[in-house]
């Protein structure tokens, strides 16, 4: 294994892969793609061997529930959001070497040679014949992703038989409380079955030593002291908790064949498959460029980093890692930078109720909105839920694309660009002062930005980046060339002062490159450099060292705007985008507040509504019952007489406010006790979608003892 990080050549990074059963959304791409391409990029701006690969998952029954959906074949739902998928990460600048599939004939050979190593090898399977769910309407056996029902853990009416995804808890479809079948709805029969169990237990000693002390197989492997809390957390309750065989093998007629004789119609569960397509991609890539893939799998001189969300945190550093173990021969990984979820203004994403916004959605609807790539690629990363969920708003999206693209980043090279050809003719003025000193405190900015990414912290990362822009920005602020040059326009200070802007310029072109590519390249562009290539920011680095990293006398090009503001006086079409995505989430909400509203109850008779005697009345005295938070002893004059009412409307008016309020109230309700008070009669009050309580009450200065009829 690794002893020291000089044997480190090459590198080999993984996303999660997505499911091809339906478009992805912001979620999806903040949590998982966004940051492995920031890192990537960054690698190979360090000059660094590197190796993206990722592609669609396309097996499972999530792919067979759509497509029962849809009315069509597996094959043809995961060739529709393939396409549609990776269409959509080329548009927003992700830079895969290779974006595979699941479905492809390699993927299947890789896939099933794996299963037989483990086979051959004797130990790490055992064969199980149990009762499992079935559907009689559907005449087949229910994969766990069929089956609904109430969670043991947490009471989710909704848990899957393999999860809750309210609570996150692993679960068994035995476990569900009140199953039922997805497809036909009715509650499905247990029948038995036969499948390969692997022995996931046999191996919880050595990834507990693998994880705590970063030790494999005696040697060092990695340091736990980088891995984020919430992953090591996660797996070390796990642990805890005890790990049992857990099935590789499902009754479906779709995914990788299982390659035993008697297995027949039975494939490769999904989550066995899925990660070999790390390995299976990583073949087809090396394939094409010439390349041995066991460089990147099998040598010592390469790291291994999976980027997920934490809902694959598991299988990624407990299940997958046991598998490759097992099998022998294959690194394992030396860092799960895992986050959190993203949430979309204070909630879940939810396609069925059309909360949040799918990638193609966020591509088509703003379209022709200025660099709207880098502006969402900025934005999610300024808010990437690395250590905890956190929450897309779209107002706070305008506030920073309008403060910190616009206002700091896009202003500062504008300015320095115009200056240039104003004072300069364009040119890159040479000066004869000490640029590597007068760049130092840039430097220093440069090194904490670079030092971030190494260490996965994109948001500290991209906001060393806005920092730069800034310290450009005072910095042209203090010294005011423009005011210079009215009284000595050949000052040396006016020289000094655009070199050091022009040569931060150039940085910010360099290291930006990772987050927001577009915009990089565009930089460039203004500079009259070609696009940062592999080992730019290496190069960079020599240069500083040196003094600056531009020519004198370079000829720059003409100013040309980064980034529009969507708060423009002139322009109101980029904030009207927003507004229309905001008034769409104000509709959902009162459509939801609609159908929360109680519906009207069974009819009554008019003889039963007679009996009511419901009488108008005012409050006379009011006070807290003792421990009781949500009840108030009134006293209520209702004309001839008073009564004594105990109602549960604490929690939203205090005693002393409601003194004098007019009230309707049921008098010939039957008295009852509460907390030792004999109350007589019930306060009417009307109750909102929030649970608020309202008083109904007549007409002010009604009067007393009038009977509602």
């Amino acid at each position: 294994m690794n002893d020291t990080k000089n044997k480190i050549k090459r590198y080999l990074v993984t996303a999660a892969l997505p499911y091809a059963n339906g478009p992805l959304h912001l979620g999806h791409f903040t949590g998982n793609f966004l940051p492995a391409d920031i890192y990537v990029r960054f690698l190979r701006l360090e000059g660094k061997e590197v190796v993206w690969v990722c592609g669609s998952d396309e097996h499972g029954a999530a792919i067979t529930i759509q497509a029962k959906k849809e009315g069509l074949h597996p094959k043809e739902i995961v060739d529709k959001y393939h396409f549609a998928n990776k269409a959509s990460f080329e548009q927003l600048g992700l830079s895969f070497d290779i974006y595979h599939r699941t479905s492809l004939p390699i993927h299947h050979e890789t896939a099933q040679d794996f299963f037989k190593t483990l086979y051959d090898k004797g130990g790490q399977f055992e064969e199980k014949t149990n009762e499992q769910y079935y559907d009689e309407a559907f005449d087949q056996f229910l994969a766990d992703r069929y089956i609904k029902g109430e969670c043991p853990k947490c009471n989710h009416p909704e848990a899957y038989g393999d999860q809750c995804e309210n609570c996150g808890s692993d679960l068994s479809p035995l476990e569900l409380i009140n199953p039922v079948s997805t497809l036909s709805g009715k509650k499905p029969i247990l029948k038995e079955t036969t499948h390969w169990y692997f022995k996931l237990d046999k191996h919880a000693d050595w990834l507990r030593v693998w994880l705590e002390k970063g030790e494999l197989d005696g040697q060092f492997h990695h340091d736990p002291k980088k891995w984020k809390k919430h992953v090591l957390g996660q797996c070390l309750s796990w642990l805890d908790g005890g790990l049992f065989p857990r099935a590789i093998t499902r009754d479906l007629d779709w995914g990788v064949k299982v390659p035993l004789p008697q297995a027949d119609g039975k494939v490769l569960y999904v989550w066995f498959d899925a990660p070999i397509g790390y390995i299976s991609a990583t073949k087809d890539w090396a394939k094409e460029n010439g390349k041995d893939w066991k460089d990147f799998w099998q040598s010592e001189e390469c790291e291994l980093v999976h980027f997920l969300g934490k809902d694959n945190i598991v299988f990624h550093c407990i299940i997958f890692p046991s598998m490759l173990k097992a099998h022998g021969g294959y690194n394992l990984p030396v860092n799960v930078p895992a986050n959190q979820f993203l949430n979309f203004e204070g909630r879940k994403f939810s396609k069925s109720k059309g909360w949040g916004i799918g990638l193609t959605e966020y591509l088509e609807t703003f379209e022709n909105f200025p660099n709207h790539v880098d502006a969402l690629r900025y934005a999610l990363t300024r808010g990437m839920p690395e250590n905890k969920d956190s929450d897309f708003k779209w107002d706070e999206f305008v506030d920073c694309h309008d403060k910190e693209l616009a206002d700091n980043l896009g202003n500062f090279v504008n300015r320095v660009i115009v200056l240039t050809n104003k004072y300069f003719g364009g040119k890159v003025p040479s000066i004869d002062g000490d640029l590597k000193g007068l760049l130092q405190p840039v430097q220093n900015l440069l090194n904490k930005l670079t030092q971030d990414i190494k260490d996965f912290k994109f948001k500290s990362a991209i906001l060393q980046l806005m920092e730069l822009s800034t310290y450009g920005n005072t910095y042209l602020q203090d010294v005011s060339p423009w005011k210079i040059y009215k009284t000595d326009p050949e000052s040396p200070v006016i020289k000094e002062c655009m070199r050091v802007a022009l040569e931060i310029v150039n940085i910010l072109g360099v290291v930006s490159q990772p987050f927001i590519p577009f915009t990089s390249n565009k930089i460039r562009s203004l500079l009259n450099l070609e696009p940062v290539q592999n080992g730019g920011l290496q190069k960079l680095n020599e240069q500083l060292s040196k003094g600056g990293g531009l020519t004198d006398n370079l000829q720059i090009g003409t100013p040309d705007l980064l980034f529009a503001k969507i708060h423009d006086r002139k322009d109101s079409s980029r904030l009207e985008l927003i507004e229309a995505q905001k008034a769409k989430l104000t509709t959902i909400l009162e459509a939801e507040k609609a159908e929360e509203r109680m519906p009207v109850k069974a009819q009554t008779s008019f003889d039963d509504f007679c009996k009511m005697d419901i009488r108008t009345g005012t409050i006379i005295e009011a006070e807290k019952v003792k421990k009781a938070d949500k009840l108030l002893k009134l006293i209520v004059d209702i004309g001839l007489e008073t009564r004594t009412v105990v109602s549960g409307i604490a929690k939203f008016h205090k005693p002393e406010d409601i003194i004098g309020q007019e009230v309707l109230l049921l008098a010939n309700l039957a008295p009852r006790k509460l907390r030792g008070i004999e109350s007589q009669g019930m306060i009417l009050m009307a109750e909102n979608e929030k649970g608020e309580l309202a008083f109904v009450s007549p007409p002010k200065a009604f009067g007393n003892g009038f009977e509602v009829r």
